[in-house]
């Protein structure tokens, strides 16, 4: 039980069920791992240990009741915990403390998770690099000189660390799977709806969902069927019981493979890593064939929704840090017009993604264009000689995916020359999530790539 911070969640639960370990040494063997590791990278920004040693203890003290029972799990800061403080990276709530849970966190206690902190996130999850006023950078633990990616990279590094076996995050540019990629790690953006988002400002809202990161396949799939279920508070909620695939390989499957997504610059790198993912599936049986995509209408579909959400959403705050205040006065600028243009451009998309997906069972592609970046930079300027516009763009290979409504995983896919880790982005068809998960546990077993611990 040396190793007791590194079983998967999945182990842990069937454990504690079985009364081989205590919630409450599960509980304490991710605390000593965090005192140990965080001061290094700097993912648990808001530590809960006592409360979260009396839920222990409490939950040692009765039958073992849901599927996560007595299994600690670790919260993004911009989701709302009861009596935990909860910033969302910004100095205009650096002492928040809620008193209520979001819908999420209260199924993860319902299934019988121990919540044992917040993880770090950049203000209001304003962009892929985690960093903020409040807490500072979090560190990749493969590379402390580089980014964790965002803007779950508090919960992907505490994955990695071995802080703890769960974490939740958000996504709506590739929140849950950039920095799955960047840490090596597992993240699986679901389909909206999936995992209901209650909201008296913007219900509507499909671009940004919630959803599980782990470092298995497995242990996400276990967690989503925790969190996932119809809310009727929720007014696109899926109202269909999730339900798992079997675990049958990829025999027969039609796999398309987009190096690119139709033109995007990537890093050689993360190229050359993730190029070699069409080898594995071929080897497991799938039909692999490269396909030429045209996804440009997401461009400008993301861009106008994302602005105009940002003026809905914090454009009544001051003292808001520089990344958000932008997409604040983006969104100001955004008109009926622009409304109706893009969503004209996610229509057209839509439907021709539909009769894309009626041919092809998933889609595998990079996560991010490139490896994680150093920690000091704000954001990736430039790919290959070509310089990015702004600090989005160099996060188009996910957040064009975002535009889809398609679930989409990232899965750890093998390490550049210098020992940076890459995911390989894996999307199917709009409510699909059980076979993404599916075909990602196969790349997962068919390769190992996630059993690499970083060098802490």
């Amino acid at each position: 039980m040396s190793e007791l911070h590194y079983l998967s969640a999945t182990e842990l639960a069937g454990l504690i069920r079985a009364r081989q370990v205590s919630a409450v040494e599960a509980v304490r063997a991710c605390l000593d791992r965090i005192d140990q590791v965080n001061p290094h990278v700097n993912a648990v920004v808001t530590l809960a240990a006592e409360q979260a040693l009396d839920a222990a203890k409490a939950a040692d003290a009765r039958e073992p009741g849901g599927p996560l029972h007595g299994v600690p799990v670790a919260h993004k800061d911009l989701v709302d915990t009861a009596g935990i403080r909860t910033t969302y990276g910004s100095p205009v709530y650096a002492d928040h403390v809620p008193d209520r849970d979001e819908l999420i966190v209260e199924r993860l206690r319902a299934a019988g998770a121990i919540s044992i902190g917040k993880t770090n996130t950049p203000e209001f999850g304003t962009g892929s690099h985690t960093v903020n006023e409040v807490f500072g950078a979090t560190r990749n633990p493969y590379d402390l000189s580089r980014s964790a990616g965002g803007s779950s990279g508090g919960a992907a590094v505490a994955l990695a660390t071995g802080m703890v076996p769960l974490a939740d995050g958000s996504d709506m540019g590739g929140s849950l799977r950039n920095p799955a990629s960047f840490c090596n790690v597992v993240g699986l953006r679901p389909t909206p709806g999936r995992v209901p988002v209650v909201s008296d400002v913007n219900a509507w809202y499909t671009l940004s969902v919630l959803g599980p990161m782990a470092r298995t396949v497995e242990d996400v799939t276990l967690m989503l069927g925790a969190v996932a279920g119809f809310d009727r508070r929720s007014p696109y909620a899926i109202k269909e019981f999730f339900t798992p695939e079997p675990e049958e390989g990829v025999r027969g499957m039609r796999v398309a493979w987009s190096p690119d997504l139709g033109g995007l610059p990537v890093d050689p790198r993360t190229a050359a890593v993730t190029a070699t993912a069409p080898a594995v599936f071929e080897r497991l049986g799938a039909r692999v064939e490269q396909v030429e995509l045209d996804l440009s209408d997401a461009e400008d579909a993301f861009r106008t929704y994302r602005a105009w959400n940002y003026a809905l959403s914090f454009g009544d705050l001051d003292r808001l840090g520089p990344n958000t205040a932008w997409n604040v006065e983006q969104g100001r600028k955004v008109t009926g017009e622009d409304l109706a243009r893009a969503e004209r451009a996610r229509s057209r998309l839509y439907q021709r993604m539909a009769a894309f997906f009626d041919v092809y069972d998933v889609l595998i592609a990079p996560v991010s264009q490139v490896p994680p970046f150093p920690v000091e930079h704000p954001y990736v300027s430039e790919i290959n000689g070509q310089e990015l516009p702004d600090y989005l763009a160099w996060m188009r290979s996910a957040y064009w995916i975002s535009v889809l409504h398609a679930p989409a995983a990232s899965v750890p896919a093998g390490f550049t020359p210098e020992g940076l880790p890459v995911g390989v982005q894996i999307v199917g068809a709009p409510f699909a999530d059980a076979r993404v998960l599916r075909v990602a546990r196969a790349f997962e077993q068919a390769t190992g790539h996630g059993l690499r611990r970083p060098p802490l």
